[in-house]
C-alpha cells in the first residue's frame, strides 16, 4: 500500500482534516496501521517513538471503518493511564470529529455527572476511560453492559509499557477478557507505546486471552539527534539553617538572611524565560524546586512563571499547568513526576530538565521525547546532585550514584538501544483477590466452581493452581469477606461488603487517606499527614500555614505565606535493573570520555574514578570500614539485592558473626560483623553460596512482606509463595557472588 493509497482509503472528513492540518504525507507509522487495520483482521501494537504520530496512526483507520459502517453502541474503547492523558486525547478527537457524526465520550472520576448522563442515554462512538472507572462501570451497570458495549470493534490501550510492568495492567486484561464474555465477536486491539524492548513480550501482553494474532509493523526510524547535557552540585539541605522565618502578628512569614543553593540557581538559568518542563522523581521534589524557583525569580523581580503538575495537586491547578505549557510565545516552567510523562500535548517544549537520575532507561526516553517536537531535536539537561552533609570519610559517599547511574542510562541507550525488559508476576494474588470480589458483587452468588471458572481462565492468573485458589477461597471466608450461603453458594460477606462499596476499590494501586487543602476561595490539592494548626507545608509551588483541620471530612484549611518548607510524599522509584547496575560499574572503570558532562559533572566523575582505582573497587567487592563494620558492592539489580540481603541476615548471620545490615538498596550494603577481616567474610559469605537452598528457607512462616494493595487479605502461606516467586532470584544471586573478589 503506498502513501497515496492509504490516504484515499481515509474518510473524507479525515483527509479533508490532514489537508487543513499541512500535513504533506502519511508518516511510516500512520501507513503500516492502514495496511494492518483495513487488510487484515489482526490486533496491532504501534511501538515508534514519542510524537511519531501513532496516536492518529491507531485513530486514522479506525474511525474511517467506523464512519463507513457506524456501531449501534460504543464502537471504540480507548482506555488510558491517566486522567489528564485521557482529557487530552479527548479534545483531540472532538475536533477531529466535529464534522460527523461520531461522537466522543470520557469517563472518570473528574469528568461531570451530567457528561456521564449524557453518554448513558445514548452510548455510541468512543469512550474514554481509566482501568478504574472501567471496573466501576462494569460493577454497577452489568445489566447494560451490552447495551454499551454490545458492538465493539476496537480496543485502544495507551502507553502500553505503563500498564505491562503492574497489577494495574493485568487489572485491564481482565476487564477486557471479562468484557468479552458480553458478546460474540471478538473486539480487536491496539496497543500504544513508545518505549518498548522485547516487542514479543508486548505482543504477548496485548493478546493475552484472545485467539488473535498480533502484527507489529516495522517502520523506518531515523537515527534522530539529541542534545544532552549533565551537571553535577553539592546542595545543602533546601530548608537552610541560616535562614530564620518569624510570622508577624498579621500571620506573614519574613525571611532573613536566606540563602540560595547553586543547584536551583542552575536550574532557575536553565529555564529562565523559556518553555521547560522539569523532571522530578517524586512529589516532594517537584515541590520543592518550583519553591526555590519561585523564592529566585521574586529576588530578582522575574515574573511568576512556575506550576507544579502532580497526583496531589487539584484538578483545576493541573489543568492550568497544562494550559500554560500549551500556551504559544509565553514562558513557562512546570515541575511534573509521571503525571506529564505521558503523551499529554503541552506544546512546543524547548528544553526537558531532570532533577537526577531517571529510575529506568524506559523512563529517560519518555521524558526525552517530551522536547523536539515540530522539527527541533530532543533537549534533556540533568542536575545531578550529592547532598553536602554526607558523611564525607564513608566509602560509598565517595561514589556520585546518581551522576553514574544518569550516565549508564544514558550510555546503555546510546550504545546498545537497550530498554528494561518487563517480567510478569506469577502469583498476583492481590488483584485475584480485587477480581474474585469484583466478580461476586456484579454477579451475585456464584458456585465456587462457577467462581473458579470466571477467575482462573482470566490470563493473569494462568499460573495459579486450582489448590491455591482454593486456599484463598477458604480464608476470605474465615475473615467475613465472602460468605458461603446455605446452598453452597458463595456471596460477599459483610467485612467484605463494607470494602467493595467504596470507590477506593476500582483501583488495584495502593493509596495513601490523604487530606484535601483549601485556602478561603479553591481547593488547592491535598497532603498526607497534615501538620497542626500553625505549622507550614508546601504544596503547588507554595507554602501554606494551617489554620485549621477537619479531621471528619479530611480537610485542611490554609493560608498562603512566604517561605520555604518541605512537604515529603511516599513512593517514588521502582525496581532497578541488574544490566544498568553492571553499567554503572563500568562506567567508574572505563576511561571513556562522555560528550555531555560539564565541567562539574567531568570534574566529579574524574574524582570518582581515580577513588575507585586507588581502593581497588574493580577488584574487589568487600571493604573494612573500622569498628567491625564493612562496606559491600554487590553491583546487583533490585531483586538480586533484595535476595542477598535476606540471604545474609538468615543464612550466613551466624557463621558470619554479624549483627546488623544497612546500607543503601541496591547500591551498597553495611554490615556489622565479628570477622577478623574483610577476606574472612568473603570466605565464609562465597562458602555458603555454595551450598543449595531454596527460597523460601529465606522467608519464615509468617515473614510474608505486604507489597501491594490488598495482601493484608491473602494467607501468609499465598503471600510467601508470591514474594518468593516473583521478588527473590537466588541463581541469579548466586551467579554475581561467585564473580565477586
Amino acid at each position: 500500500m503506498t502513501n497515496n493509497d492509504a490516504f484515499y482509503r481515509l474518510a473524507p472528513f479525515i483527509r479533508e482534516y490532514i489537508y487543513t492540518h499541512g500535513w504533506t504525507e502519511l508518516r511510516d507509522v500512520q501507513l503500516e496501521a492502514c495496511k494492518v487495520i483495513f487488510d487484515t483482521d489482526d490486533h496491532l501494537l504501534l511501538a515508534a517513538g514519542t510524537a511519531s504520530g501513532k496516536t492518529e496512526a491507531a485513530f486514522l483507520p479506525v474511525l474511517t471503518q467506523l464512519h463507513e459502517k457506524p456501531s449501534s453502541t460504543i464502537g471504540v474503547l480507548y482506555i488510558g493511564p491517566l486522567k489528564a492523558l485521557i482529557n487530552d486525547q479527548f479534545l483531540r478527537l472532538d475536533d477531529l470529529l466535529k464534522e460527523v457524526d461520531i461522537p466522543v465520550w470520557h469517563w472518570h472520576g473528574d469528568v461531570s455527572q451530567s457528561h456521564k448522563n449524557r453518554f448513558m442515554k445514548d452510548p455510541r462512538g468512543i469512550l474514554q476511560i481509566t482501568p478504574e472507572s472501567l471496573e466501576s462501570m462494569i460493577i454497577n451497570r452489568d445489566n447494560e453492559i451490552s447495551r454499551i458495549f454490545g458492538d465493539l470493534r476496537f480496543i485502544i490501550i495507551d502507553e502500553v509499557h505503563v500498564f505491562m510492568e503492574s497489577d494495574r495492567g493485568r487489572q485491564v486484561l481482565c476487564l477486557l477478557e471479562r468484557l468479552s464474555r458480553y458478546f460474540e465477536k471478538e473486539p480487536r486491539r491496539i496497543g500504544l507505546s513508545a518505549t518498548l524492548g522485547d516487542y514479543s513480550l508486548a505482543e504477548k501482553w496485548l493478546g493475552s486471552g484472545t485467539k488473535r494474532r498480533v502484527a507489529t509493523p516495522k517502520t523506518e526510524t531515523s537515527q534522530q539527534k539529541i542534545r544532552l547535557a549533565v551537571e553535577h552540585f553539592y546542595i545543602s539541605d533546601p530548608i537552610d539553617s541560616k535562614s530564620k522565618l518569624t510570622i508577624s502578628s498579621k500571620d506573614e512569614v519574613k525571611e532573613q538572611n536566606l540563602t540560595t543553593d547553586k543547584y536551583y540557581e542552575y536550574i532557575h538559568s536553565k529555564c529562565k524565560a523559556q518553555k521547560c518542563l522539569i523532571f522530578a522523581n517524586n512529589r516532594t521534589e517537584a515541590e520543592q524546586v518550583i519553591t526555590n524557583l519561585r523564592q529566585i525569580a521574586k529576588a530578582k523581580s522575574l515574573p511568576d512563571i512556575y506550576h507544579v503538575h502532580h497526583g496531589s495537586i487539584s484538578a483545576s491547578l493541573r489543568e492550568a499547568a497544562e494550559q500554560a505549557m500549551r500556551a504559544q510565545d509565553h514562558p513557562a516552567v512546570t515541575a511534573a513526576t509521571v503525571t506529564l510523562e505521558l503523551g499529554i500535548d503541552i506544546g512546543h517544549l524547548e528544553r526537558v530538565i531532570q532533577l537526577g537520575a531517571p529510575f529506568s532507561v524506559s523512563s529517560f526516553l519518555q521524558r526525552l521525547g517530551r522536547s523536539g517536537r515540530r522539527g527541533s531535536p530532543p533537549e534533556m539537561w540533568f542536575a545531578c546532585y550529592e547532598e553536602a552533609s554526607m558523611d564525607k570519610g564513608a566509602l560509598p559517599a565517595q561514589i556520585p550514584w546518581q551522576l553514574i547511574q544518569t550516565i549508564a542510562i544514558i550510555q546503555l541507550y546510546l550504545e546498545e538501544r537497550w530498554i528494561e525488559p518487563i517480567e510478569q508476576k506469577k502469583c498476583p494474588f492481590s488483584l485475584m483477590y480485587h477480581q474474585i470480589m469484583s466478580i461476586l458483587i456484579t454477579k451475585g452468588e456464584l458456585s465456587p466452581a462457577a467462581l473458579a471458572q470466571k477467575v482462573l481462565t482470566l490470563s493473569p492468573f494462568k499460573e495459579v493452581s486450582q489448590e491455591d485458589f482454593k486456599e484463598l477461597l477458604r480464608h476470605l471466608i474465615k475473615i467475613d469477606h465472602i460468605q458461603l450461603t446455605e446452598r453452597k453458594g458463595l456471596i460477599v460477606g459483610l467485612a467484605g461488603e463494607q470494602l467493595v462499596r467504596s470507590f477506593r476499590f476500582y483501583a488495584v494501586f495502593a493509596e495513601n487517606v490523604e487530606y484535601t487543602v483549601k485556602d478561603d476561595t479553591s481547593e488547592i490539592g491535598s497532603i498526607i499527614n497534615p501538620p497542626p494548626p500553625g505549622e507550614r507545608f508546601a504544596l503547588a509551588g507554595n507554602t501554606w500555614v494551617v489554620v485549621e483541620i477537619d479531621p471528619k471530612n479530611k480537610i485542611v484549611y490554609s493560608k498562603k505565606v512566604n517561605g520555604r518548607v518541605r512537604t515529603y510524599w511516599s513512593g517514588g522509584g521502582g525496581g532497578i535493573h541488574i544490566k544498568l547496575l553492571q553499567r554503572m560499574r563500568k562506567v567508574l572503570f572505563e576511561e571513556k570520555v562522555y560528550p555531555y558532562l560539564k565541567e562539574k559533572a567531568k570534574e566529579r566523575l574524574q574524582i570518582a574514578r581515580d577513588f575507585a582505582r586507588r581502593t581497588e573497587l574493580d577488584k574487589k567487592s568487600i571493604f573494612y570500614a573500622g569498628n567491625n563494620e564493612y562496606y559491600i558492592f554487590p553491583w546487583m539489580g533490585t531483586n538480586e539485592f533484595r535476595t542477598l540481603d535476606r540471604w545474609l541476615r538468615v543464612q550466613c548471620s551466624d557463621v558470619a558473626k554479624i549483627r546488623n545490615i544497612g546500607g543503601l538498596p541496591p547500591y551498597y550494603l553495611t554490615i556489622q560483623s565479628d570477622v577478623s577481616n574483610s577476606e574472612e567474610l568473603l570466605q565464609v559469605i562465597t562458602n555458603m553460596a555454595e551450598r543449595e537452598i531454596s527460597p523460601y528457607d529465606l522467608v519464615g512462616e509468617e515473614d510474608a512482606p505486604q507489597l501491594q494493595k490488598y495482601d493484608e487479605f491473602i494467607p501468609h502461606n499465598l503471600l510467601r509463595k508470591a514474594f518468593v516467586t516473583d521478588y527473590l532470584d537466588i541463581r541469579a544471586m548466586k551467579g554475581l557472588i561467585g564473580d565477586w573478589k
